[in-house]
C-alpha cells in the first residue's frame, strides 16, 4: 500500500504530496498526523528553507475522509489529529507554498489560508461547505478570511458556501497566481526554491513580523473547534449528514 502522504527533498525544499487520489485526497487522521510530523521535522532542519504542499493532478484535497469524520461526530469532537495539524500550521516557521490543481474543499481550502504563497491551476475550485453540513468554519478561517477578503466576501465563502474558481480566488487574494494545470508543480517548485534561496533568518524574521502574535489565531482555532464539536452533536448536523450520505454518488 502506498503512503498517503509522500515526502521528498528538492534541494532546500521539502515537498509534501497528498497521495490518496482514489479518495480525492480526503484527509484521514493518519494523514493529518503525517503532515504534522513532516512540518515539525522541517522546522527542526536548518537545511530546509521552504515547504511545498501538492495534491494530485485534478484534485488537491476533497476535505475530511467521511469515515473518519463520522467517527469524530460520534465522539463529539473535531479530532486530535486535526487540531494537531492546525496548530502545527500556526507554529510553522518555514515559508509554506501550496499548489492547487482541481478541487480544494473544506480543509483543502482552509489550509491554504496558512500558506505564504499559493498557486492555482485554471481548473481549481475552492469551497467551504461547513454551514451546509450544519457545522461552522474551522482552521481559524473565521478570523483569517474576513481579514483577507472583507466581511461580505467572507460571508459568501464561509456561510453561503459559494464556490470560488481560480480567477475569483486570485481576485480575492486567496491565491497569488493562476497557471496552467500542466505547469503548476514546476511553477510551484520554482517559487519555493526561490524563497528557500533567500537569507533564512531575514525571511523568518520578516514572516514573523507580518504574521504578528499567533495567540489570537490559536484562540480562534480553539473557539471554532469547541463550536464545531457542539454542532457535531446537533440534530441539524445529524440531518445534514444523513442527507449527504443518501445522495447518489457520481
Amino acid at each position: 500500500m502506498s503512503e498517503p502522504v509522500l515526502a521528498r527533498h528538492e534541494g532546500a525544499v521539502l515537498v509534501l504530496t497528498l497521495n490518496r487520489a482514489e479518495k480525492k485526497n480526503a484527509l484521514t487522521g493518519a494523514m493529518y498526523t503525517a503532515l504534522t510530523e513532516a512540518i515539525e521535522s522541517a522546522n527542526a532542519d536548518p537545511g530546509l528553507g521552504a515547504i511545498l504542499i501538492l495534491g494530485q493532478p485534478g484534485i488537491f484535497c476533497a476535505g475530511n475522509d467521511i469515515k473518519d469524520f463520522i467517527g469524530f461526530a460520534m465522539s463529539g469532537s473535531l479530532g486530535g489529529p486535526i487540531l494537531g495539524f492546525l496548530r502545527a500550521l500556526v507554529a510553522n516557521q518555514k515559508p509554506l507554498v501550496a499548489a492547487v490543481d482541481g478541487g480544494a474543499i473544506g480543509i483543502g481550502t482552509t489550509m491554504i489560508l496558512h500558506c505564504d504563497y499559493a498557486l492555482a491551476s485554471e481548473r481549481a475550485i475552492f469551497a467551504t461547505p461547513f454551514v451546509d453540513l450544519a457545522l461552522v468554519p474551522e482552521a481559524g478561517s473565521s478570523l483569517i478570511v474576513p481579514q483577507l477578503m472583507g466581511q461580505r466576501l467572507a460571508f459568501e465563502m464561509l456561510v453561503m458556501g459559494e464556490r470560488f474558481d481560480a480567477a475569483r480566488a486570485r481576485e480575492t487574494g486567496l491565491v497569488n497566481r493562476v497557471v496552467a494545470s500542466g505547469d503548476i508543480e514546476t511553477e510551484a517548485l520554482a517559487v519555493a526554491a526561490r524563497i528557500a534561496a533567500k537569507p533564512r533568518e531575514a525571511v523568518a524574521i520578516s514572516r514573523r513580523l507580518m504574521r504578528g502574535d499567533p495567540e489570537a489565531l490559536l484562540a480562534r482555532i480553539d473557539e471554532e473547534a469547541a463550536a464545531f464539536a457542539q454542532r457535531l452533536g446537533s440534530a441539524e448536523a445529524r440531518a445534514a449528514f444523513e442527507a449527504f450520505l443518501s445522495k447518489p454518488k457520481s
